[in-house]
């Protein structure tokens, strides 16, 4: 199950429940299997410089390799940056999970 976060200064007005619901489509459209997006997003009122930074998270998988990335990356940026204010600085980052890192679902 994929992860996205997005981290910004709240004197930005952001539809986060919107980007999040975008990237988690394109997550899909890419990669059918991978699962819903888990995703929060962190308005912040202490920052140095207002800005957004997008961050999301993937487990390692045969399929995903450089070719896959560089297209999931180039969509997810284009999409979320469609949706931000102007002016704006803006990060973005897929990172894939180490080997020794899990993730489930808890049960009673």
């Amino acid at each position: 199950m994929p992860h996205a976060e997005i981290k910004y200064s709240d004197d930005l007005q952001i539809d986060s429940r919107a980007i999040l619901a975008e990237i988690e489509t394109i997550i899909l459209r890419h990669d059918a299997g991978a699962g819903a997006c888990k995703g929060r997003a962190y308005p912040t009122s202490e920052f140095h410089h207002s800005h957004v930074t997008v961050s999301v998270s993937l487990l390692v998988k045969s399929h995903r390799d450089e070719a896959f990335s560089a297209a999931l990356l180039a969509d997810l940026e284009q999409a979320v940056s469609a949706r931000l204010p102007r002016p704006c600085e803006f990060s973005f980052g897929l990172h894939y999970a180490t080997p020794h890192y899990v993730t489930r679902r808890l049960t009673a």
